[in-house]
């Protein structure tokens, strides 16, 4: 199977790209920068320009599932503006080169609690939130998309250094909740959310569906 990864050089998109291959997977990892991309003769690294329709058209013609961890970037002054045109742009060249499995990896903005996404909170970081409102807008967005086979990933509310950055191939699944442990705390490691991605490619589990995983 050979599954195209935007953002391949992002946080999320490395581990993921790393995860893929280790499970031997073909790779075209789609990045605007492709310097720091390790070389693997799994992988096939691609410089586009993800606004650019035939240009990201070509990049994906031929793969088999599209994985989406697009990222605007956090000190964007136009962050909020910048990632929704850029998601959907991404969501149409999928649809323009003709595949149909489609794996967007959001943000945990866009968890209910209580019936509240986590976004509208007043306590909700401020620093993050422009970037967390456009990933939980387009939740929206892509609810609505009826071409595709779609699923959009929200991760654990806390993510990096918080989780250990460990592996352990461990993690429980919800829908629209943050899943908490026994200390309620919403957790996850970046490699074991690029498992739970992993995982989902192989099991179509979540299939037209959001969900979130956590420890």
């Amino acid at each position: 199977m050979k599954v195209a990864v935007i953002g391949s050089t992002g946080y999320v998109g490395s581990h993921l790209v790393k995860e893929l291959v280790d499970r031997n997977y073909d790779v075209v990892a789609i990045a605007r920068h492709i310097e720091n991309i390790p070389s693997s003769e799994k992988v096939t690294k691609l410089q586009v320009d993800i606004n650019d329709n035939n240009q990201l058209v070509s990049a994906l013609k031929g793969v088999d599932v599209v994985v989406s961890a697009f990222n605007a970037g956090w000190t964007n002054p136009n962050l909020y503006e910048d990632f929704t045109k850029g998601a959907l742009a991404i969501q149409q060249a999928v649809k323009d080169a003709g595949i149909n499995r489609f794996i967007v990896i959001g943000g945990a903005g866009s968890l209910l609690i209580d019936g509240n996404r986590l976004v509208d909170s007043p306590d909700f970081p401020k620093e993050i939130k422009p970037g967390a409102l456009a990933a939980a807008d387009y939740l929206n967005t892509i609810q609505k998309e009826d071409q595709l086979t779609w699923t959009m990933f929200s991760p654990a509310i806390e993510m990096n250094s918080h989780a250990g950055g460990t592996r352990t191939g461990k993690y429980r699944t919800g829908l629209d909740a943050p899943v908490f442990d026994q200390d309620g705390r919403s957790r996850l490691s970046v490699e074991d959310l690029a498992v739970a991605i992993a995982d989902e490619i192989e099991n179509k589990q979540f299939l037209n569906k959001r969900f979130t995983a956590a420890y």
